[in-house]
């Protein structure tokens, strides 16, 4: 069988990394709350793809209202924008003046799949203080006060990449050697990704990675890492790995020494190489579908 999906799953370590809409002086961190009340931040798609797109230079996709929302122009198209290629578009065109036609529409599916960052563990309603007194004492103006929620913790996502679909739509196509340059700049991307907030740039490089290129395009690792007393659940990870030889066959792990309390386990019973390794192997295995697909 083609292996035509691409999916890898990560771990990072960050801190605050995404608010949403604040209450009063209170800025809020994003969150979800599971069946057991517990609440965990998370890091939206959204915000990854803002970050990943910027540092790898792609956020220069033309953009127009003139469908009266802000879209990408329908004069973009994927072989001169990377960004459109991966993330998908939809550009719509206005009705034109003096004609009965209404406007069209042309959509393109996302072909690298992201999913939010969700830690891995609970937040605990921690608050910072804040106030303005430095700039306030310069002329004996009284402070202004504000508070902050605040969460350190590891978070995991996924990102799932149809080789098959990257580089063509309708009549537009990129070479062979185009497709895989422009995935493996997405991979080096999320392997020394960062975010800056509230001025502080946030290491969003990952810690744990696990994944590879399959014949099944699932996002076989999605919601299966469990992070217990700073250790990786081992044990869930290795019911996926031998649940098919597919999986087997083609899973590679990169774990960060010294980060999480089991990784010595994590190298001897997962086989499990270092962060580098693993982003090598992935590229390796990019270049390798897109040179047998000559």
């Amino acid at each position: 069988m083609d292996r035509h999906g691409l999916t890898v799953t990560m771990v990072f370590l960050a801190e605050s990394a995404n608010y949403g809409e604040g209450v009063g002086n209170i800025s809020t961190l994003k969150k979800m709350t599971r069946g057991n009340y517990e609440q965990y931040t998370y890091i939206s798609r959204q915000a990854m793809r803002y970050n990943i797109v910027q540092q790898l230079g792609w956020d220069n996709t033309p953009v127009d209202e003139k469908s009266g929302v802000v879209q990408f122009a329908p004069s973009a198209t994927i072989e001169d924008y990377p960004e459109i290629d991966l993330f998908g578009y939809m550009k719509t065109s206005a009705k034109e003046e003096g004609k009965t036609e209404k406007g069209g529409a042309s959509t393109r599916s996302a072909v690298a799949r992201l999913s939010n960052a969700i830690a891995l563990e609970p937040y605990q309603s921690d608050l910072e203080f804040l106030t303005n007194m430095g700039l306030a004492k310069r002329q004996d103006y009284g402070n202004g006060i504000a508070q902050s929620e605040i969460h350190r913790s590891f978070y995991a996502y996924t990102i799932t990449i149809d080789l098959d679909k990257v580089g063509i739509d309708g009549a537009h196509s990129v070479s062979q050697e185009e497709k895989a340059e422009r995935v493996k700049a997405l991979l080096d991307a999320i392997q020394f990704l960062y975010r800056d907030i509230k001025g502080r740039r946030e290491n969003l490089a990952p810690v744990f990675v696990i994944g590879g290129r399959y014949a099944r395009k699932n996002p076989f690792f999605e919601n299966r890492i469990i992070l217990k007393k700073g250790n990786i659940q081992i044990d869930t990870l290795a019911e996926i790995i031998d649940s098919d030889s597919d999986i087997s066959d083609n899973t590679v792990i990169g774990v960060a020494s010294g980060v999480f309390g089991n990784d010595s386990d994590l190298k001897k019973e997962l086989e499990a190489g270092t962060v580098t390794d693993a982003f090598r192997h992935l590229k390796k295995e990019v270049d390798a579908y897109y040179g047998e697909s000559n």
